[in-house]
């Protein structure tokens, strides 16, 4: 074996330019075999600390999913609203430690903008119990202030004190402006890999204060900037759906029934964690064709390299040849190619794991901006090198076919002459 292992390496030296080929096609597949396996976990542990800390989310009657998505992904709308005396009534009860308002509806330049209560900023925790920290300034302490999510802040340029204007729905290109009662930017969050940093936050009280005199979508009559009239509630006594916190866990359950089969109106209550795992079921189906994907790739550049080597041993019959000449056996000359498809994988693999960190860590940048998501480029883990082991043992099992057909060829096959 002490033997094989400089020949093995001298024989692919000799063969260079192919054997390089062969590497870099086994190392592309590794690195996007490791990066869409990174990418998965880093999603999947992105998408499932988008929200903790909650027990429950109260929204309107309709299915749990489009709940979530509208009140913390901030994706599709509310079909109906919640009165605010629901709200109080969950807010007020014992059981409950804190409730948050979430008002929705309205936009600037294309990003959502969301009301709620001062308390949001003190309650509301992400990932591992994260609180929302500030890059810059602070809670909104005015009416008209307004708390920028860092994703909107670095995309459209704003700082503290520049004035903002909110529009009317969700569309970027939105002519119904509240042009005549502007926000200023009182505070800008920290990233935080959610879709907070991709909202704007304003008071719950300012949503109501900006539709002032406004039906159906327009505006009836100019006014000044002014809170609600007391008692009546923020958004004319509606909001699209509120979080909840229980003092204790073995309450949650009990609330959560109780909403549902309030008889006040029709409400839908659910808890984020279950409803994020039945989201993550609905898309694990693409997670797992990807990955899938990734694995036929990976194959592919093995089948590539069984290839080359076969079509190399007819090449390479004098070289088989002269070494059974020497003195070597069929089994080293099968050791021989079986050495030298597991350099090449073990090869691939080293350059794939380099490859897959420098593309990650470029990376990394462009995918927390556009898509919040954070990817931790670091030391491989041991999921990692579990895969790094199972290629290299594919490139033996894939060495195996031309180590056998160098093996069954015989002295006399090699120094033959075919015509």
């Amino acid at each position: 074996m002490r033997t094989l292992l400089p020949l093995a390496a001298l024989s692919l030296w000799s063969r260079r330019v192919t054997a390089a080929l062969c590497v870099f096609a086994i190392a592309m597949s590794v690195a996007l075999l490791l990066g869409v396996q990174k990418i998965r976990s880093d999603a999947r542990e992105s998408f499932a600390s988008t929200i903790s800390g909650t027990d429950l989310i109260v929204g309107a009657r309709g299915g749990p999913l489009n709940l979530l998505l509208y009140s913390v992904f901030h994706l599709g709308d509310a079909t109906t609203a919640v009165s605010w005396d629901s709200f109080e009534l969950v807010r007020r009860h014992r059981d409950v430690a804190w409730a948050l308002p979430i008002s929705l509806g309205d936009s600037h330049r294309g990003f959502r903008v969301m009301g709620t209560s001062r308390d949001y900023f003190e309650h509301f925790r992400y990932g591992r119990r994260q609180p929302l920290a500030f890059r810059a300034g602070g809670p909104f302490t005015d009416l008209h202030d307004a708390v920028l999510g860092s994703e909107v802040a670095a995309s459209l340029g704003h700082a503290l004190g520049d004035g903002i204007e909110v529009a009317h729905g969700l569309g970027e290109g939105s002519f119904a402006r509240h042009d005549d009662q502007p926000f200023r930017v009182a505070g800008i969050l920290a990233p935080t890999g959610t879709p907070v940093d991709r909202v704007v936050i304003v008071g719950v009280d300012a949503i109501t204060a900006i539709h002032e005199g406004w039906e159906g979508g327009a505006r009836a009559q100019p006014g000044p900037l002014r809170p609600p009239s007391p008692g009546q509630g923020p958004g004319n006594g509606k909001i699209t759906a509120f979080l909840v916190g229980m003092k204790s866990k073995g309450a949650v359950l009990q609330m959560q029934r109780a909403l549902n089969e309030y008889r006040g109106e029709p409400l839908t209550a659910v808890m984020p964690g279950v409803a994020l795992g039945q989201m993550w079921r609905l898309v694990g189906v693409a997670d797992t064709a990807l990955l899938v994907v990734a694995g036929c790739v990976v194959l592919a550049g093995f089948a590539g390299m069984i290839a080359v080597l076969l079509t190399s041993l007819e090449e390479r019959r004098r070289e088989m040849a002269v070494l059974r000449s020497v003195g070597a056996r069929p089994a080293h000359v099968f050791g021989l190619l079986l050495l030298e498809s597991c350099f090449l994988a073990a090869a691939g693999v080293v350059l794939g794991f380099l490859v897959a960190a420098l593309s990650l860590a470029a990376g990394a940048p462009l995918l927390a901006r556009r898509f919040g998501l954070f990817v931790d480029v670091g030391a491989p883990g041991a999921y990692d090198l579990a895969i790094a082991a199972a290629v290299v043992g594919a490139g033996a099992v894939a060495g195996l076919v031309p180590a056998w057909r160098a093996y069954r060829n015989s002295l006399a096959d090699g120094l033959s002459i075919r015509l």
